[in-house]
């Protein structure tokens, strides 16, 4: 698998580097009126501050689960919101462009695509094949990357909120721990490579902690409903005589009747089922790996 950037920046550099791009925003001089004047852009990211926040107010979410790519739109209340706060969070015009209008000028907003950091892999087509100078934007199903994100949170919460400071970078520190945890758990589980299909290429991050490896996907979108030569690909390729199926809703029944042998589980990548993202990411690893064995 050909990474776009294989580097994850170490605690002290990524550190380094968003307290640089506070300075040169300008964003230290903006006094934090309240404890909650940071929002923060999508469910997930809202899963990941809210275990840094734990046991303080939590920060402002601006898109409703369900709403972590493309769809979903900001009302003139989450403007009012976006222009309140201390700092805006959010990943990027790749993920969110229904924010990018908004976001991309404001003075206070932080996209954390903008960093040379985290683990980052291209998009992929139907048959897994990698697509040059591309992005995959489903960067917080990677378990390094979850926890590199808290610690940016731990350290821009901290500045909005100081008198939490030491309460954040705990917190963040916990959330290491378990998710750590939980990745040890599903790797006990069992070290052979598990080949899989997906409805629309959404869960490559969580690959290297599962073992899984993609065989092909049915459509390049979820929306969108596969050709039949792509499904007469997929019969001919298959691995397995029985394959897993992981999709974001439930697929039709006539749909499935063409890829027979095959089990199904639905996995939301944006964990808007869960309330907890270490809970989320383990119930989402698990169900994968019963699906896949």
């Amino acid at each position: 698998m050909k990474l776009m950037n294989k580097k994850i920046l170490s605690s002290k550099s990524w550190l380094k580097s968003l307290l640089a791009s506070f300075l040169v925003a300008g964003l230290f001089s903006i006094s934090a009126q309240a404890a909650n004047t940071v929002s923060v852009s999508n469910y997930p990211l809202f899963l990941l501050s809210e275990a840094v926040t734990a046991g303080a107010p939590s920060a402002k979410k601006l898109l409703n689960p369900g709403e972590v790519g493309h769809h979903g739109s900001i009302s003139p209340k989450d403007i009012k919101a976006i222009q309140e706060s201390t700092f805006v969070v959010w990943f990027g015009a790749p993920l969110e462009n229904n924010l990018a209008s908004t976001l991309d000028s404001a003075p206070n907003a932080i996209s954390l695509f903008a960093f040379d950091a985290f683990k980052r892999y291209p998009m992929r087509d139907v048959k897994g094949e990698t697509i040059a100078n591309t992005l995959d934007t489903h960067i917080w199903l990677d378990p390094q990357n979850a926890k590199a994100i808290t610690r940016a949170l731990a350290v821009i919460h901290s500045h909005a909120d100081p008198k939490n400071k030491t309460l954040y970078h705990a917190n963040a520190q916990k959330f290491a721990q378990r998710m750590d945890r939980a990745v040890a758990a599903q790797k006990r589980s069992g070290q052979s490579v598990r080949a899989y299909w997906a409805y629309h290429d959404a869960y490559q991050y969580l690959e290297p902690s599962l073992n899984l490896q993609l065989v092909g996907s049915l459509s390049s979108d979820h929306h969108l409903a596969p050709k039949a030569s792509q499904l007469r690909w997929l019969g001919e390729q298959r691995p397995n005589k029985r394959m897993c199926l992981v999709t974001q809703s439930k697929p039709a029944k006539g749909l499935i009747t063409k890829l027979q042998p095959v089990k199904t589980t639905i996995q939301l990548e944006d964990m808007s089922g869960s309330n907890d993202f270490v809970t989320g990411w383990s119930e989402m690893a698990q169900q994968i790996m019963q699906c896949t064995s």
